[in-house]
């Protein structure tokens, strides 16, 4: 009894420094995405053509995607999924989202690497919404094109629902994801808003912006605001 009463104690006080090192943690993604968007936009020729970025509907940032590989591959990453507002132009509240995947094959390592997502339309949008969809299966995908001499290819990939991209050491170009599952992340999510919400909930539905989400809304904002019509 003495131990489970100890036991029941020392949970009680660990827990209000569990939450805050959890909130810190989001916060720290939501500045590692940022600074990931910041820093492939900075570089205009090997970065996402500026006419595909205004017409994409939705950015999907996940920094540091993890990449396993013993015999048989797997993925794992969380990040944020942003959507334009109402009016189109500015970017609303950012949904967290997990990504997970595999692949089976001789091969072994780990690495981690940056991963954007563009969703280029309300159809790739809507698959956003759910509570988890596959890249490929679910969602038509290409890799995305990049630097200015993409520009007069972009018309051939506005087609896809979405647009992938990745960065590994130092490295940007377009990928396939083909096969990995994007899901709700409920767990940050309560973090960000004090409810387990759905990417649905959140995405275009005017909930309050985040204060730890300013900095990635205005990097979002500096390098592809739309003008108002």
């Amino acid at each position: 009894m003495r131990w489970v009463t100890l036991t029941l104690a020392f949970a009680i006080a660990w827990t209000p420094v569990l939450a805050a090192d959890a909130n810190t943690k989001t916060a720290e993604r939501l500045d590692d995405s940022a600074s990931l968007f910041s820093e492939i936009m900075s570089t205009p020729d090997r970065a996402i053509p500026q006419e595909l970025l205004e017409r994409a509907n939705c950015v999907v940032l996940v920094p540091a995607l993890k990449k396993a590989a013993f015999g048989v591959g797997g993925k794992y990453g969380r990040g944020f999924a942003i959507c334009r507002g109402a009016d189109g132009t500015g970017w609303g509240p950012p949904a967290a989202i997990r990504i997970e995947g595999g692949s089976i094959g001789l091969q072994i390592g780990v690495s981690s690497t940056d991963v954007v997502m563009l969703i280029m339309n309300q159809r790739g949008m809507k698959r956003l919404s759910a509570s988890k969809f596959t890249i490929g299966a679910d969602a038509a995908a290409a890799a995305g094109p990049v630097g200015r001499s993409a520009a007069a290819q972009t018309d051939a990939f506005v087609s896809a629902e979405i647009l992938s991209y990745s960065r590994s050491k130092g490295l940007f170009a377009g990928i396939s994801l083909d096969g990995a599952t994007l899901r709700n992340d409920l767990d940050e999510n309560e973090i960000l808003y004090g409810q387990r919400w759905t990417s649905k909930q959140i995405l275009g539905s005017g909930a309050k912006m985040p204060e730890a989400a300013s900095k990635l809304v205005a990097v979002l904002n500096k390098y592809s605001m739309r003008e108002r019509k």
